[in-house]
């Protein structure tokens, strides 16, 4: 009856890093939701890439079970399942990407993750998801602290495209990829390049190659 309730609750889509900045809340000492923003989430609908699969090889009258350790690159988290349910991670190994909708769980003080719904994927959608939650958080209203971060951003990309004058600029592409700047979505990248353009700040003397106006 429980696990019914939990499968009517919204599978938030979040990257694994948001879940384990949410603070754990409990009704007693049973877990409840886990609290980010003004949300309480009870299911999430994460990506990520298997790097770590265990199985135990239980004893005779103990509990069968199995984890697999998700990454997406903003943090891991573990899924874990239990009894006959072990079978749903069965077919999954490490270095997959894998789509899973699952229920949180917390205890002994580590956030975890009961796999629902558990789908192979190509690696690629673990940028789109990426673009995704990084577009849902500029649409929420900016904190001071975000206010912060965004200029630290802005400061960043524009000073590797000042640094390379000396060689005739940058390509918008090698600004993406750019070791320091990696972090940063393309997206948020090219919404900045946009606005320095606008701005006069630097200019483009073709499609796609950038320079310092200085």
């Amino acid at each position: 009856m429980a696990d019914q309730q939990f499968k009517r609750n919204i599978a938030f889509k979040l990257r694994i890093g948001d879940i384990l900045i949410g603070k754990p809340i409990f009704d007693a000492e049973k877990f409840s939701f886990v609290e980010l923003g003004n949300k309480k989430i009870i299911r999430v609908n994460i990506l990520g890439n298997v790097v770590d699969k265990y199985e135990n090889e239980p004893a005779e009258g103990r509990t069968k079970f199995a984890t697999l350790t998700l990454d997406d690159g903003s943090g891991q988290i573990k899924l874990r399942a239990f009894g006959d349910d072990v079978e749903k991670l069965k077919n999954f190994s490490q270095g997959q990407t894998i789509l899973v909708i699952g229920i949180l769980r917390n205890w002994n003080n580590e956030t975890y993750v009961i796999p629902e719904i558990i789908k192979d994927i190509d690696p690629k959608y673990l940028l789109v998801r990426k673009l995704e939650t990084e577009k849902e958080r500029t649409q929420e209203s900016p904190t001071t602290e975000n206010k912060s971060q965004v200029g630290a951003i802005k400061d960043k990309i524009f000073d590797k495209i000042k640094k390379a004058e000396e060689d005739g600029g940058i390509d918008t592409d090698q600004l993406i990829m750019h070791p320091e700047l990696r972090e940063i979505s393309p997206e948020i990248i090219n919404q900045e390049i946009k606005k320095f353009l606008e701005e006069g700040i630097i200019f483009e003397p073709r499609p796609g190659r950038l320079r310092w106006l200085g």
